[in-house]
């Protein structure tokens, strides 16, 4: 069983001063490419931009400390963009503590009872269906800052299509300016990955916001920057603690458990690529309980939702972090510059995070894997993906989510069910197979019928066992369920109609080659007593032999 044992524990038994000094190196440039990011996200999610920086503070911080991933980056992500603009625009910041708590409480429990592997079960099509569907509400929302629009609403903008409509109905407002400089911002952050050596190591989301502050401020452009919408604070984050209500608590829980679930696959998904990159192994079960915590702190000391960032963690891993340290001094480095350089976070123009945010939206949409998927799989997937996709955009994450996992599992059941085949034997007096197990090398004893299934009887498929026909002249009906690998309580109360079906007709029931599990959940049903354990047979050559006895046949 995985040890619930942090990463950095075990990383310090054979830490060297060399990897302290890759470690600090890697922290540091993070935290400068984590900057922007922070500042870029919290403006998304409907919140002030130093709330970003507190994240990345507090939940990375606790997350590298207590995390089950050497080289993990925590802090907030676009993925929780959407829903948590949702929350604050319905139950403020307040609402969103409330809902962050909850789900770093679920995240724990969810360590705790080791279900750190059960996050694989959640279909392929449901993530990418939602993750390509917040980077279109993510790119949506940041249309009108990047043509610079005048957008005058009574209540602020939650839903995609509103956004979308308020682009139309005030696009008179286009600022040619602020385009010119959102388009500068994107070029630079499309471009500077082709810059020669020393230059290309430079965040280009960093070079970006420099150059958007130097022709605002330097060219007297009129473009709204940070600080002519919001209030800039360089204070240190504060610790706050909600006042919690039995009707709050339950509006929100289905919210806190999208940010759980959230944070959960978007984590564990980056502990899995960081693995690849370091040739490592990540305690799944001890990353969730970071996260949890991680969520808690960083709810109670003003922040927002905090999850594995896979782009930032893949920048520490080139820079040469290797231990948790290096995230550590990732959120270290973040707290000196929120009290150092925050007061300039003012004169950053909104095109320059609106660009910013673009490049996040392209880079999480992944439409080539939604592209092959569209094209290569089976039509109930693609079902479940556009699904999920549309409700993310029309609707909200939290509908995605619950519609998506329903629509995937009945699908898969129904999918399931066809697979699952109750059959009778034809029976052929000629031996002409050469196959130990045919019905063609058996003789069947006269008032015998004899029904194969196969595939695992659960309730999408119990209905299957009722329509076995059984005629008066019967005497023994044999079944034969070599190929049953489970069965559920639902097929397992067909099995006893059937059974008493058989009782009223004077019938005896006997079973062939019943397997492991079906066979538990018959003895803990008391099936096995009720039926008769001498109605019990390891193979079909001895059921058939039960069959002659009950039918009176040498």
């Amino acid at each position: 069983m995985e040890k619930l044992v942090p990463k950095l524990f075990t990383t310090m038994k054979d830490y060297t001063k060399e990897q302290f000094v890759k470690d600090v190196i890697a922290g540091i440039i993070v935290a400068i490419i984590a900057l922007p990011l922070s500042i870029a996200l919290a403006l998304a999610s409907g919140v002030t931009p130093e709330k970003g920086i507190y994240t990345a503070i507090t939940a990375g911080f606790v997350i590298s400390f207590l995390g089950g991933s050497r080289v993990q980056i925590a802090g907030p992500t676009a993925a929780f963009a959407t829903i948590v603009a949702g929350i604050v625009a319905k139950n403020g910041m307040e609402g969103l503590i409330v809902a962050t708590v909850m789900a770093g409480i679920i995240l724990i429990l969810m360590g705790l009872l080791r279900l750190g592997n059960l996050i694989k079960f959640i279909p392929y099509t449901i993530t990418t269906g939602f993750t390509s569907g917040i980077a279109v509400t993510i790119l949506v929302g940041q249309i009108k800052d990047f043509l610079g629009l005048t957008v005058v609403t009574e209540e602020p903008l939650i839903a995609t299509t509103d956004k979308l409509k308020a682009v139309f109905q005030f696009i008179d407002t286009f600022n040619w300016q602020a385009f010119l400089v959102g388009m500068v911002c994107l070029a630079i952050l499309i471009f500077w990955q082709y810059m020669p050596g020393f230059f290309k190591k430079i965040p280009p989301s960093l070079i970006a916001v420099l150059v958007g502050i130097g022709m605002v401020s330097g060219l007297d452009m009129k473009v709204n920057t940070i600080g002519d919408l919001y209030e800039i604070s360089s204070k240190l984050p504060k610790f706050s603690m909600p006042s919690f209500s039995f009707g709050m608590v339950q509006e929100l829980l289905p919210d806190a458990f999208t940010i759980a679930i959230l944070a959960a696959i978007e984590s564990l998904l980056s502990c899995v690529v960081a693995d690849s990159m370091v040739n490592g192994r990540h305690r799944s079960n001890m990353e969730l309980i970071a996260q949890g915590a991680g969520n808690i702190t960083s709810a109670l000391f003003g922040g927002i939702p905090a999850t594995g960032a896979i782009a930032r963690t893949a920048a520490n891993v080139k820079n040469g972090g290797r231990t948790p340290v290096a995230g550590m001094v990732h959120a270290v480095t973040l707290l000196l510059i929120l009290v150092v350089l925050m007061p300039y976070a003012a004169l950053i123009p909104m095109p320059a995070i609106a660009a910013i945010l673009f490049m996040v939206a392209y880079n999480m949409s992944e439409w080539r894997k939604f592209f092959h998927l569209l094209k290569t799989s089976p039509k109930s997937d693609i079902i479940v993906l556009v699904s999920t996709f549309v409700l993310t955009v029309v609707f909200d994450l939290v509908v995605a989510i619950e519609v998506g996992i329903v629509l995937a599992a009945m699908l898969f059941m129904k999918r399931m069910s066809e697979e699952t085949e109750v059959e009778g034997w034809k029976y052929v007096d000629e031996e002409e197979d050469n196959d130990p197990d045919s019905i063609s090398l058996r003789v069947v004893p006269k008032g015998t019928i004899v029904y194969e299934i196969s595939g695992p009887l659960f309730f999408g498929a119990a209905d299957k066992i009722l329509k076995i026909s059984l005629a008066e002249t019967d005497k023994c009906l044999v079944l034969r369920m070599r190929s049953v690998n489970a069965i559920d309580a639902t097929a397992m109360h067909s099995l006893e109609e059937l059974y008493q079906q058989c009782k009223r007709k004077k019938i005896t029931l006997v079973f062939s080659h019943v397997n492991e599990q079906p066979r538990k959940v018959m003895e803990k049903d008391d099936f096995i007593e009720l039926v008769g354990a001498e109605n019990f047979c390891v193979h079909i050559d001895d059921a058939l032999e039960r069959a002659k006895a009950v039918c009176g046949q040498k």
